[in-house]
């Protein structure tokens, strides 16, 4: 497998070159060039990794994206999140608000895990939406109030975007949920072929969702989904929002046929998949496989670079059995 596609080499070197700086009082706040993840629930085998991009190892800059994988609640009643996080470019502190910003909304949704679940489950559109509306809003003002404390203006602590997914642990339940806001990309691979799915600003509230018995509608792109019947629901116990978000909610609940495989990811690698047919027919080709990549493939895959395309790059892969 080659290391780049596109016209030509990309101009760094494809392996990292020098650490970023350290400060012997705060080690705690180094990054590691890449983490991998991985988990298999129910009925999907999820990937995440995060790599540094090119022009930060060269420079010896810090990975400026954040993940966190994280589970809460067993058996069919949990509920696995993954978050991604990108730090404001060229501020000191981009890397750790980045991790603040995937630390906040983990406890937020950790906390209200089981009505989320019990709302994925049971088809409750509304509350759902307008509940990660409000964790999302309540996470970025914790932000905020964090710049504020080490006395800086909230666009020198900050993350430009946070995004993430919610998957079910239940075999029974294939609804997959991407939530958040900021630049990045939402694709699904699906019969052979890529969808970019992320939600439009213009129509943030995505689509709503399929559970068990519900009446349904098709989507274009062939998803049967539940039908918004403007039943009143009852007020939600999800905390309240600190503050206005800076960027559009997005927001998109969608059910996974077999063989699907989903994709979210940052800006780093959203921008050359959209830019560049070669990287997307190279995924395309080897993630079509029966089988899920292992945790050293999958890194291969992410971290194929583009000439010109040189920013960190996050990425979590469901496959679906």
């Amino acid at each position: 497998m080659p290391n780049y596609v596109g016209d030509g080499p990309p101009t760094y070197d494809p392996e990292p070159g020098t650490l970023p700086p350290a400060d012997p009082d705060e080690l705690t706040d180094l990054v590691a060039d890449t983490v991998l993840d991985g988990a298999r629930y129910g009925s999907y085998t999820l990937r995440a990794g995060s790599v540094r991009g090119d022009s930060a190892r060269y420079r010896g800059e810090v990975r400026r994206d954040s993940l966190l994988t994280a589970r809460f609640g067993s058996g069919d009643g949990a509920l696995v999140l993954v978050a991604m996080a990108t730090g404001a470019r060229a501020t000191p502190g981009a890397h750790l608000a980045a991790a603040e910003a995937c630390h906040w909304i983990g406890r937020a949704v950790g906390r209200s895990h089981g009505r989320l679940s019990e709302d994925i489950r049971t088809a409750r559109r509304g509350d759902l939406k307008s509940g990660l509306h409000r964790l999302t809003d309540r996470s970025l003002g914790k932000l905020r109030a964090g710049a504020s404390e080490r006395g800086l203006e909230p666009e020198e602590y900050a993350a430009t975007s946070l995004r993430c997914l919610l998957l079910p642990a239940d075999p029974e339940c294939r609804t997959r949920v991407f939530f958040g806001v900021g630049g990045g990309g939402l694709f699904r691979l699906r019969n052979g072929e890529w969808q970019d799915i992320e939600p439009k600003v213009a129509d943030t509230a995505g689509e709503p969702v399929l559970s068990f018995g519900s009446a349904a509608s098709e989507t274009p792109e062939g998803d049967r989904l539940t039908m918004d019947l403007g039943i009143t629901t009852l007020p939600s116990p999800y905390d309240e929002p600190q503050g206005p978000p800076r960027e559009p909610f997005r927001f998109r609940a969608s059910v996974a046929r077999p063989g699907d495989t989903l994709l979210l990811c940052s800006g780093g690698l959203a921008e050359p998949l959209r830019g560049e047919a070669a990287l997307a027919g190279v995924l395309k080709e080897r993630w079509a496989e029966t089988e899920p990549p292992g945790l050293a493939d999958f890194l291969a895959d992410i971290q194929l670079r583009v000439k010109g395309y040189a920013d960190d790059r996050t990425a979590a892969a469901v496959w679906e059995a």
